[in-house]
């Protein structure tokens, strides 16, 4: 690990770099998998897998309420005081911290509180969307936890929700929420044309079931093995012609042609006169190159009422 943070004033965009904090984040993509993974199984499908992702709260992460036999309860991720929540309607609630140790340690006591609270689902028990998944039951790889660099990460994702929520206010077409995607690890809001598409005939089932809608997305994730920095993307699918070639805004952001997607580095929005600008810039821009070149016709931003 390298150094921890200092403490600084709320409001700040806080530096998140890639390496300082990557064993950390790594074990905490393996717990959020576990706690999505019981959404995914208990919730009803919706279409481009809407009934998947996580939400912002003031201290972290939910999955809402859901449902096991009779048994009403959410699981909240606490980021401030670093435990997993699991509260029922009925009032029982269990407590886990958020603490370094294996994964396949938080695992078992994870199951375990479940079974306290008569909460039976059934999950897939190996990571999605990640290189050389471990079984969660066996991961004894994943084991940092620092919880400075948590809290910093959250603090970070909850000033960019709410710019992706003042986006998203503007468009009046269909929309998701702003999620948090367990399975890539990244806050994501997608616009919708309201036409359909034909998934390729050798898509997985992911693609499958989330790639049959035309869709302008642009969301921010902390860094990964290929862009080992935090990072804005953008992309319109399925990608009109000659839209490598759009400029996008602000100075910084541009087109990746190995991931075929927008890009605008963290780091020039934190240090940016404006970061809610520059990252609503990026959002406006990847929109307007997407939907004209896609021929989303009215289907345009518009200005909030002052």
């Amino acid at each position: 690990m390298n150094s921890r943070p200092a403490g600084v004033a709320t409001g700040t965009w806080l530096e998140l770099p890639y390496a300082a904090w990557k064993d950390t984040m790594e074990t905490l993509h393996m717990e959020l998998q576990i706690v999505g993974k019981v959404r995914l199984a208990l919730s009803p499908f919706e279409p481009q897998w809407a009934n998947v992702p996580l939400y912002l709260t003031a201290r972290g992460l939910t999955t809402t309420p859901m449902a096991s036999g009779d048994q009403i309860f959410q699981i909240d991720v606490d980021l401030i005081d670093h435990q997993v929540v699991v509260l029922t309607a009925a009032g029982d609630s269990r407590r886990l911290a958020l603490t370094a140790r294996p994964v396949a340690d938080f695992y078992r006591d994870f199951t375990a509180a479940l079974r306290a609270l008569r909460i039976e689902v059934q999950i897939s028990a190996r990571p999605s969307e990640v290189a050389d998944p471990i079984p969660f039951a066996d991961d004894v790889i994943h084991s940092a936890y620092d919880p400075i660099w948590a809290t910093r990460f959250f603090r970070v994702l909850s000033q960019v929700d709410l710019v992706f929520k003042e986006h998203r206010s503007r468009f009046r077409g269909k929309t998701s929420l702003v999620n948090f995607f367990w399975g890539t690890f990244d806050l994501a809001l997608a616009l919708y044309s309201g036409r359909a598409v034909e998934p390729p005939v050798n898509a997985g089932v992911i693609a499958r079931r989330g790639g049959d809608a035309e869709v302008i997305c642009t969301g921010f994730w902390p860094g990964n093995a290929q862009v080992p920095a935090p990072t804005f993307f953008g992309y319109a699918y399925p990608a009109p012609a000659g839209i490598e070639n759009e400029r996008v805004r602000p100075a910084g952001a541009h087109w990746d042609p190995a991931i075929r997607e927008f890009l605008l580095p963290y780091d020039d929005v934190r240090r940016a006169a404006s970061p809610r600008q520059a990252i609503l810039a990026f959002c406006d821009s990847v929109y307007e190159a997407g939907s004209r070149l896609g021929r989303w016709e009215g289907l345009m931003l518009v200005d909030q009422p002052a």
